[in-house]
């Protein structure tokens, strides 16, 4: 919480809006990150598809492999079950890394939403306390009169 120094009728209003824009600064500092994050997420569901695609070719090179005479489908065989291993495991790693990053900016989502909510309530807190002020004020004005 920030103590800004007071004034004839509250709080020093330069302060009070220098304080604002700070929070609204880091506000959308993390909002930009937030869509960094979402950017790089469907990078990655991209980068998982064109894998997709990738095994989807091999697959269809193993078919017409099988189709060639035995020496050549024995080598086919074999490149072909390398390249599909090989595809499996990229495609898993990419799987893989793409769900711990959504499960990252999911986190950070979440971060970002309990940060807003404490935000929330500590300017709730600021204004109600300038209500106060200003309802002990009125109250001054009253007995003075």
């Amino acid at each position: 919480m920030n103590n800004f120094n007071t004034t004839f009728r509250g709080y020093d209003k330069a302060e009070v809006k220098a304080y604002l824009d700070k929070i609204i600064a880091e506000y959308e500092r993390l909002l930009n990150e937030k869509k960094e994050a979402d950017r790089k997420v469907e990078a990655l569901k991209k980068e998982l598809v064109r894998f997709e695609n990738l095994e989807t070719t091999l697959n269809k090179a193993i078919f017409n492999a099988e189709n060639a005479a035995d020496d050549i489908k024995r080598v086919a065989r074999n490149e072909a079950e390398s390249y599909i291993n090989e595809a499996k495991r990229n495609a898993s790693r990419i799987v893989n890394d793409a769900l711990i990053k959504a499960e990252r900016a999911s986190e950070e989502a979440d971060r970002l939403k309990r940060n807003v909510a404490i935000l929330k309530r500590r300017l709730r807190s600021i204004i109600e306390g300038q209500l106060e002020v200003i309802e002990e004020m009125d109250h001054l004005e009253i007995k003075e009169n």
